[in-house]
């Protein structure tokens, strides 16, 4: 079984006036450091990608630093330093697998050495990492990246969105770790039978200039239908049109599920 491995701080490789989609086996990956025109010159952007080829589950992690990519960079290496950890609790059955990821992912951020290493660098970002394996989504969030879970059925009731925005948390320099409890929200949530779409965005698609995107129905009427790279190139191409200045990085896959899922007991 082989594993496929990709991680990206925008310190490397800006993308500033540019557009960038690949794929990184089945999931697919988009890029737009903002632009230029409207003042922006660096990305501060990251993101930790790990799948197996076989599918059986995902591992993203998004990231959304300010001031420098420096925090960004940092969590992307503490998730590198700790990856055999991490992968071996993503080979487990599923009911096992969550419940470490529960207790792994938040040791991470306390550990003594990262929260040092926390102080020496230039800013803070917020983080957002989602795991998929057999039906269920598992997801944890500091600050303001977004989560999205695109599914017909779900559509039809309103609901698109995994995560809520929280400002004021971070992890960097000012560290939501370093206070007395540390804040951030996680879940996990059943996915739907048929296709579901996962999506996760840095802010700068859902802020700036034109607003296309500010509410999730908006997101969901580009991705609903088109192959993944297409709805990523739309999303990304209207906000460069909209002079956004903000970068913004867009992570999303396909999962089908077959098996039954929860259904009220009084229907049909």
């Amino acid at each position: 079984m082989g594993i496929l491995e990709f991680s990206w701080v925008g310190s490397r490789a800006h993308f500033v006036d540019t557009i960038s989609i690949e794929p990184i086996g089945h999931i697919s990956f988009g890029r737009f450091g903002g632009n230029s025109s409207a003042g922006q010159y660096k990305n501060e952007d990251g993101c930790l990608i790990w799948t197996n080829d076989t599918k059986d589950w995902e591992f993203a992690v998004l990231l959304d630093a300010h001031q420098s990519a420096e925090s960004a960079e940092l969590v992307i290496n503490q998730m590198l330093k700790n990856k055999t950890k991490i992968q071996n609790i993503l080979s487990l059955p599923t009911k096992e697998c969550f419940r470490g990821l529960d207790e792994a992912i938040p040791y991470l951020f306390q550990e003594e050495t990262f929260r040092a290493d926390c102080q020496k660098v230039a800013g803070e970002t917020a983080c957002l990492i989602v795991s998929r394996k057999d039906k269920y989504l598992w997801w944890f969030s500091i600050g303001d990246c977004l989560a999205f879970l695109f599914h017909s059925e779900l559509a039809k009731l309103g609901q698109y969105q995994i995560n809520q925005r929280q400002f004021y948390e971070w992890v960097g320099r000012v560290n939501t770790f370093d206070q007395v409890v540390p804040c951030y929200s996680r879940g996990v949530r059943e996915l739907r039978k048929g296709t579901n779409r996962i999506l996760l965005t840095t802010d700068g698609l859902v802020e700036g200039p034109g607003e296309s995107f500010s509410t999730p129905e908006d997101i969901y009427t580009v991705m609903e239908n088109p192959p993944i790279q297409s709805g990523i190139m739309e999303l990304l191409s209207t906000i460069r049109e909209n002079s956004v200045r903000d970068s913004t990085t867009v992570i999303c896959w396909d999962i089908d599920v077959s098996s039954d899922v929860a259904r009220p007991s009084d229907e049909g």
